[in-house]
């Protein structure tokens, strides 16, 4: 059986006449570089990097009981998010295991706009239609509605507000307001998964090739770069920030995860995987079996996910992400580790890499943050 042709954004004959190189990433043709990915990351950390992310799943949820719907479908206290921002969470199964981190802007009083992970943007449609059952709130799929463009990177704001008249200054971080941005109307967010200041910009995709071209040309001469999904992993890792199906799946809860802060449970009524996750909380805060911990090698072989965490010839943990990272000089990876070992400065610690265990230390997440 042939599998089904990728998924194509609005940048798509742009991307390629850029030379990207391209790859299927969650059923979607993406960017995965221009050039090199060490300077399309060292371009986000120094300059300001442009990304299309418009692989990205939106779905609105609007009506009466729409707060309500999302406090009970989601872990997160979504009905105390006020109108003009955003809250990172999760939705659950109902033993715990997380189906997806999720974006929740509040575009309204009565609407907002949740932003799934590709690979996961059906699934999370999926339970949040069904989880509407008895609400009077409407779950609308608009992954077809939206382009989304990032511009990330310390010079992000001047190019912005070259292009703009919204209140960029008043735009706090995880806050979303509509605007304008080079003639096209657009939700202008604050967010980001690169560790540094940045904007995402949701526009429908028949504008979204105007408003690239107006951001490049924007960035001319502060050094923006386009840049491909390869190097924003390499971003995110550096910012300690989980990625799902590495960092984060099914068979974890938030609790496993060192995330458990997004778990609300003195919001009003119940809410999908509260029990399972009350329970999850106790075990966690008793005797963590795992913990996920920054790992920095001592020689060059890079990490990868999937490899062994060894110490004393026992295997103590797993590797969830790993590669080289441009601003350390050094591999790095994040792993679930033994609790016994999750202390910072724990020596013997190892990677097998091939059948040779290399030494690397653990460090507290993130690897790097960036100077306010």
């Amino acid at each position: 059986m042939s599998s089904p042709e990728p998924r194509l954004t609005a940048l798509d004959a742009l991307h390629r006449s850029l030379g990207a190189t391209m790859t299927d990433f969650a059923g979607w043709d993406m960017p995965l570089r221009y050039g090199s990915e060490r300077d399309e990351h060292n371009a986000v950390r120094t300059k300001a990097g442009l990304f299309d992310l418009s692989h990205m799943g939106e779905i609105t949820v609007t009506g009466p009981q729409a707060a309500q719907l999302l406090n009970f479908a989601l872990v997160g206290n979504i009905a105390s998010v006020g109108v003009g921002r955003a809250r990172y969470t999760m939705i659950c199964q109902a033993d715990g295991g997380i189906l997806d981190d999720l974006i929740v802007y509040r575009l309204g009083e009565t609407e907002y706009m949740v932003v799934a992970n590709a690979s996961n943007a059906q699934v999370v449609l999926d339970a949040l239609t069904e989880r509407a059952a008895g609400f009077d709130a409407e779950v609308r799929d608009d992954r077809d509605a939206y382009a989304l463009i990032a511009v990330q990177g310390p010079q992000s704001p001047g190019i912005l507000a070259s292009l703009t008249d919204a209140d960029l200054d008043g735009l706090k971080y995880y806050a979303g307001l509509p605007g304008t941005v080079a003639g096209v109307p657009a939700l202008i967010a604050r967010t980001g998964y690169t560790g540094e200041d940045g904007f995402e910009l949701f526009v429908a995709p028949s504008d979204a090739e105007t408003l690239w071209q107006a951001l490049t040309k924007a960035g001319e001469g502060v050094g923006l770069i386009p840049c491909g999904l390869s190097c924003r992993d390499t971003l995110r890792l550096e910012a300690g920030m989980p990625l799902y199906g590495h960092e984060l799946s099914r068979e974890l809860t938030p609790f496993d995860a060192g995330l458990g802060r997004v778990v609300k449970f003195e919001k009003d009524g119940d809410f999908v995987g509260r029990e399972a996750l009350q329970r999850a909380a106790e075990r966690a805060a008793a005797a963590p079996p795992r913990v996920l911990v920054g790992l920095v090698a001592e020689g060059r072989r890079v990490p990868r996910a999937g490899y062994a965490v060894v110490a004393g010839g026992e295997v103590i943990g797993e590797v969830t992400s790993g590669a080289p990272s441009p601003t350390l000089g050094r591999p790095i990876a994040m792993a679930y580790v033994d609790a016994a070992h999750a202390t910072p400065g724990t020596s013997g610690v190892g990677v097998d890499i091939r059948g040779s265990h290399e030494p690397y230390e653990v460090v507290a997440l993130p690897f790097y943050k960036r100077q306010k």
